[in-house]
């Protein structure tokens, strides 16, 4: 895969969209120092190369009642090509499960969910979690205070 290189303007688009993605292409023209024409013109690059995937809008978990942030880690049974792909096709299904992630060391993925409160997730884990192909352990944590978040990339 070539390496594509992002100069001045692509960074600050991606900064300013990162920020907000509901930018007019004049205001963002004027952010980043383009006319709307030129700038347009490498969103749409970026969009058709992959460094801008979507656009959406953050919701608010609080507002929404959906107060508790948990991580799992998990441990699977076996670790044949199939047996890893099923339960990484599951966690697809399960809603709650915001993030997965494969990781090194002693447990096999990291799993981040956010639920309304604590007896959602035992629920969860009961009836869902252990359920999950190929799981052998769960070993959740539950996040006390959120200190920092941010879904924008370092660029």
């Amino acid at each position: 895969m070539a390496t594509v290189s992002l100069d001045n303007y692509d960074k600050k688009i991606l900064k300013a969209l990162q920020s907000n993605a509901e930018l007019s292409m004049a205001d963002l023209g004027d952010q980043v120092g383009l006319s709307h024409t030129p700038c347009w013109r490498r969103v749409k690059r970026l969009e058709e190369e992959g460094f801008i995937q979507r656009r959406v809008t953050l919701l608010s978990a609080d507002k929404l009642n959906l107060n508790v942030s948990v991580h799992a880690y998990i441990t699977i049974k076996s670790h044949d090509e199939d047996s890893l792909l099923a339960f990484e096709s599951a966690v697809q299904e399960v809603h709650e499960i915001v993030e997965c992630y494969s990781i090194s060391g002693e447990k096999d993925y990291l799993l981040r969910m956010i639920v309304a409160n604590v007896d959602h997730y035992e629920k969860l884990l009961k009836k869902t979690l252990v359920h999950l192909p190929n799981v052998a352990s769960v070993n959740s944590v539950f996040a006390l205070k959120q200190v920092k978040y941010t879904t924008a990339l370092p660029l």
